[in-house]
């Protein structure tokens, strides 16, 4: 039975250095202390001084120094992993997000490979506490707290129909086309963004509305809707807000609408999460008369080149374009 490899001894290193004084060969200081030819060698070649002398307390202070470092790390596993999670963090990309990006990116090379956890400890470690790295995470808060929604509003929308006499199609995600649509209310409540989502892609299309009211959407909706082919607006699922009372607009083009449940936002849940995402960078009080639409563009361009763990780590915008070309 092979004996368990034990590291050379302070004590022998003495005698190494002692044996090489001596102009002993390797073979008969391996014999001398019971050890094989090889390990000998490698000690020497290890730790001598510059290369080329074996002291024992230079070769003692050598090996201490390697141990001491033997199983330390980067905290982000190298310097390239550390880049890229720096670069995305500050693109507003999720640790999920970039863990998955980079299992992507790098199949086969699992020295880029990081797991989303590893992320987060680094971003609340205790070493990085005054760097304030949660400030990038997209809810910018410390701990989790529960958010509430905006308030369902008492209105009677004409023709309305409810999300349960919706095609089992469009809950299977199976299918493009098939949107969640519903508004971002601005500073004052005196204007703010309409906001689409598309359910097989992830797909997010935004448009700022002068006040959130009926007349505002309906142009919003033209806005997102007309430049795509049929293909690509077969249904929305709306907010039971006042200003989707002009929703029969989008009947007119050919775009089914369905209506979620009062006090139901779990029912367009890629709307939602998709609007949280918005929040982070038009916070609550956002007033977006100040906001030009240039600037809300990038950041529906930002959000739909983000990768998305429902899609295997691909873009919304890789995703829909392949559709894209499908039509034309």
């Amino acid at each position: 039975m092979k004996k368990p490899y034990k590291h050379i001894t302070a004590q022998e290193r003495d005698l190494i250095a002692f044996c090489k004084g001596e102009g002993l060969s390797n073979k008969k200081i391996a014999k001398k202390l019971g050890r094989s030819v090889s390990s000998i060698g490698r000690e020497i070649k290890r730790n001598s001084f510059k290369g080329k002398r074996y002291v024992s307390i230079h070769a003692q202070a050598k090996a201490y120094k390697k141990k001491s470092q033997a199983g330390k790390r980067h905290p982000l596993k190298n310097k390239n992993v550390y880049a890229y999670v720096w670069e995305k963090l500050r693109c507003g990309w999720s640790p999920e997000q970039i863990a998955g990006r980079l299992k992507k990116k790098y199949p086969n090379d699992k020295t880029w490979h990081i797991c989303h956890e590893t992320i987060y400890h680094y971003i609340y470690s205790e070493a990085n506490k005054d760097k304030n790295l949660w400030e990038y995470l997209r809810r910018k808060q410390k701990r989790r707290r529960k958010k509430l929604g905006r308030k369902s509003q008492r209105v009677r929308i004409p023709d309305r129909i409810s999300i349960h006499a919706r095609p089992i199609v469009i809950d299977k995600r199976k299918q493009i086309g098939h949107w969640e649509g519903d508004s971002i209310v601005g500073k004052g409540h005196t204007n703010g963004l309409h906001t689409e989502y598309e359910r097989l892609a992830s797909y997010t299309r935004m448009e700022k509305v002068k006040a959130i009211n009926a007349d505002e959407t309906a142009k919003a909706f033209d806005k997102i809707f007309d430049p795509l082919p049929s293909k690509l607006k077969r249904s929305t699922t709306l907010d039971n807000g006042m200003e989707m009372t002009k929703h029969a607009r989008l009947r007119n083009k050919g775009i089914k609408t369905f209506f979620a449940d009062p006090y139901s936002a779990w029912q367009r849940g890629g709307n939602e999460n998709a609007n949280l995402w918005i929040r982070y960078y038009f916070p609550k009080g956002t007033d977006f008369s100040r906001i030009s639409r240039e600037e809300i563009k990038d950041v529906e361009r930002e959000l739909n080149n983000r990768p998305r763990k429902r899609l295997n780590f691909a873009t919304p915008q890789e995703i829909f374009n392949k559709y894209l070309k499908g039509c034309s």
